[in-house]
């Protein structure tokens, strides 16, 4: 994977922190600004810094489900990420529909690869760019 270099703004909710710090690393390296939130109320804090281009969202949370997260920017009047991408261990049709509905445009299944997210992102910020997406 060659590195593009890239300023683009990612919060990465994520409770586990060996992977929330393992993600954090690989965007770093290739030129993102990361913040990390382990729970809703920390990602909350994290949207409201300055507009999220992707927000990696967790659906099993401490503090409660990570779709809380974009409902309580829409109650606090604050723009939702330009890209939501749900990353949970529960592979069911029920639930990838609820967090589509919710407006995150992907529900990927945990454990994700590293490279697997790292060409996810890389691919649609260069198709956003483009006009494309």
């Amino acid at each position: 994977m060659t590195a593009q270099a890239s300023s683009a703004y990612i919060v990465i909710v994520e409770d586990s922190i060996l992977v929330a710090d393992a993600w954090r690393i690989l965007f770093a390296e290739y030129g993102y600004r990361v913040a990390l939130a382990p729970s809703v109320a920390a990602a909350v804090d994290a949207c409201m810094v300055e507009r999220v281009d992707v927000l990696l969202l967790d659906l099993t949370l401490p503090d409660g489900d990570g779709l809380e997260v974009l409902s309580r920017l829409d109650e606090r009047g604050s723009p939702r990420p330009l890209r939501t991408i749900a990353l949970t261990g529960h592979g069911d049709d029920e639930n990838a529909r609820k967090c589509l509905d919710a407006g995150c445009e992907r529900v990927l299944l945990k454990p994700v690869s590293m490279r697997a997210l790292l060409g996810l992102v890389q691919r649609d910020e260069t198709k956003n760019a483009l006009g494309a997406g």
